[in-house]
């Protein structure tokens, strides 16, 4: 695919966010949304699954900002991993973390606050309705919504996609079965979310593949893109994060 030079200058900034799925401890790694057939990540950046290795590696990839952890225990409705996550916050001070602790009530996400360990994602998977995502961004600026598709449907409330004045300005939009996929983001999801929602900083999760999603991305205005599978397999390298400054 070519791009002309004139059309990536005035690109937008593509925000790179490494992405970690977290469970019983380890990083899995995540494919197609079955959560159940996750097995422990194998990466070339690390030796091993342990969280803070994980993260040291992508560090060492590159000077990545802002980290996003989805809990999947605590999604899955089991024990979180808190204790883990602190630990995380300790290792690693100077990284914004957004974290995806399967926010379903306004007890747990009172709860959630108190312990002060990043910055909230609200996944709609697992919100009952939007009245929380309201009491929510109300309180905490810092919230992102993560909006979580699956066989091409919104999980979640389905009026959220009509409730515009309860969402932050950062939205995920998590296409679940594409993640681990290589088959690359949903562009056309994308394009339509971008024309729905200008004003919203949108970051697309789910598929990307090589420094060629990276361009078509931003040249969409998308705001930035999670990242795993790409960084751990190679395929995005320190030259193709170079390429985008």
């Amino acid at each position: 695919m070519i791009y002309s030079t004139t059309k990536i200058r005035i690109a937008l900034t593509l925000i790179l966010i490494p992405a970690i799925d977290l469970a019983q401890g380890r990083v899995v790694h995540a494919r197609r949304g079955r959560r159940d057939d996750y097995q422990p990540v194998r990466s070339k950046l690390c030796r091993s699954c342990q969280p803070t290795e994980v993260i040291a590696g992508l560090l060492r990839l590159h000077t990545f900002s802002t980290l996003y952890i989805a809990d999947l225990d605590a999604i899955r409705g089991l024990d979180d991993q808190t204790t883990v996550l602190a630990k995380l916050r300790d290792r690693f001070p100077d990284l914004d973390i957004w974290i995806d602790p399967g926010i379903n009530t306004r007890a747990r996400y009172h709860q959630w606050q108190q312990l002060a360990l990043g910055s909230t994602v609200l996944g709609s998977e697992t919100l009952a309705d939007t009245g929380l995502l309201q009491n929510t961004l109300a309180a905490d600026t810092d919230t992102v919504l993560s909006l979580d598709f699956k066989g091409g449907k919104l999980l979640g409330p389905p009026d959220l996609l009509e409730r515009l004045e309860h969402w932050p300005t950062r939205v995920i939009v998590m296409c679940l079965d594409r993640v681990g996929s290589n088959e690359g983001p949903d562009t056309d999801r994308m394009q339509q979310l971008r024309r729905q929602f200008p004003g919203t900083d949108l970051f697309a999760a789910g598929g990307i593949r090589d420094l060629d999603d990276l361009l078509n991305l931003r040249q969409l205005g998308v705001a930035g893109a999670l990242l795993a599978s790409a960084l751990h397999d190679g395929r995005i390298a320190a030259a193709q994060i170079a390429a985008l400054a």
